[in-house]
């Protein structure tokens, strides 16, 4: 198992996001959904990598910078049959670490409020994430929860 930067060029991340954000559209509300597509994920400014074992796309995340000093955590997702299985950790602590080798000080988050989301969000406290207020271009949303923690 090992963690690369993506191009996102190939058709095995495709399949994976594709299957991420069709999952994100059918838990959560069309005007709460925030995971980025494929063509979002591609934008200046956003650094992505995948947990690959073989050819096989175990995992998924990305950073998007929001300014010199702030990102924002996106995409992040596990394989369905390998969840709890120490991926979303590893991968985790990879972005957090690279984050800071970015300059980044500050790292935030929007992930669900629903009942779906609750092991997200343990891991994410898990690894210093507190609850903040909406950032960016987001806004309070009883279907998302924010969270950030300094770098």
């Amino acid at each position: 198992m090992k963690i690369v930067m993506d191009d996102l060029s190939g058709p095995q991340i495709a399949e994976f996001l594709d299957e991420h954000v069709q999952q994100m559209r059918s838990i959560t509300p069309l005007e709460s959904k925030h995971a980025l597509d494929l063509d979002a994920l591609r934008e200046p400014g956003v650094t992505f990598w995948s947990v690959m074992e073989g050819n096989a796309v175990l995992g998924c995340g990305a950073i998007k910078r929001l300014d010199a000093g702030h990102a924002e955590l996106k995409s992040m997702r596990t394989m369905p049959a390998r969840k709890r299985s120490g991926i979303a950790s590893l991968l985790l602590e990879h972005i957090v670490t690279e984050a800071k080798h970015m300059g980044f000080t500050r790292l935030s988050l929007e992930t669900g409020s629903a009942e779906f989301f609750l092991p997200a969000r343990k891991l994410y406290e898990k690894f210093g994430f507190v609850p903040c207020e909406a950032f960016a271009d987001y806004c309070p949303d009883p279907s998302s929860t924010f969270m950030a923690r300094t770098l």
